[in-house]
C-alpha cells in the first residue's frame, strides 16, 4: 500500500478472518467506503501444512481448506454484486502448479485438496458470469522465490520468480484478456511431477 501511495495511488491496508462471511463482509465495506466497489480482486490467500496428511491436527487440516478455498469462495461471492452492476470485473485465484493435473502427495495434502477446489471454482465462476463482463482465471505457481529447500532441482535452477507469477497475472486483469476466462496459468518452469520420482 505504501508503495501505490509513493505512485500517487490509493491504496488502503484492511485485515479479516476471510473464513468468517461477517468478517469478510466488513472487510469489503472497510476497502469500498475509502476506495468505491472492487472491480478487481486477487485471492492470494491460504495457509499450508507441510506434514504427512496423517500427522495433521484436525485444526490445522480445516484451516488450511478453509483459509485456502473458503476464502477465495467468500471474497469473490461478496465482490460478484459490484462487478455485475458496473458490468465489468477481473478475479484472479492462485492456485498450485500441479493441482490441474490431480497430483497429490502425502506431505501437504490439504493444501492440493484446497487448491484443487480453487481452480474447479474458477472454472465454474468463469460460466457463471460469461454474460456479465467479468473475467476470472487463475495463476498456478509451483515455488516462489522465498523457498529454500531443494532449489537446485527445480526446472532451470530455481524457483519463480514474483515477476514470473506477476506477469500472467498482469495479463489477466487486462483489456487484451477480455475474452479468456476460466483458465489457469502453471508458473513452474516446465515441471512435470511424474519425473520427480
Amino acid at each position: 500500500a505504501e508503495e501505490v501511495r509513493e505512485r500517487g495511488g490509493t491504496a488502503v491496508t484492511a485485515q479479516a478472518d476471510i473464513t468468517d462471511p461477517d468478517a469478510v463482509d466488513e472487510l469489503f465495506d472497510t476497502v469500498e467506503a475509502e476506495v468505491g466497489s472492487v472491480d478487481i480482486l486477487v485471492n492470494n490467500v491460504g495457509d499450508f501444512d507441510a506434514r504427512h496428511w496423517s500427522d495433521i491436527e484436525w485444526e490445522s487440516w480445516r484451516n488450511v481448506v478453509e483459509t485456502t478455498f473458503y476464502g477465495t469462495v467468500l471474497c469473490s461471492r461478496r465482490a460478484l454484486p459490484a462487478m455485475r452492476d458496473q458490468g465489468w470485473g477481473r478475479i484472479v485465484n492462485l492456485g498450485f502448479a500441479d493441482s490441474d493435473r490431480m497430483h497429490a502427495h502425502p506431505v501437504n495434502f490439504p493444501y492440493f485438496v484446497a487448491k484443487t477446489g480453487v481452480l474447479m471454482f474458477t472454472r465454474m465462476l468463469a460460466a457463471d458470469t460469461s454474460d456479465d463482463g467479468i473475467t476470472v482465471n487463475a495463476v498456478s505457481p509451483f515455488a516462489v522465490s522465498n523457498t529454500e529447500a531443494g532449489v537446485e532441482d527445480f526446472p532451470r535452477g530455481r524457483p519463480a520468480g514474483f515477476e514470473d507469477v506477476a506477469a500472467p497475472l498482469r495479463f489477466f486483469l487486462s483489456d487484451a484478456a477480455a475474452y479468456v476466462s476460466g483458465e489457469n496459468v502453471a508458473v513452474d518452469g516446465g515441471r512435470l511431477p511424474e519425473f520427480d520420482a
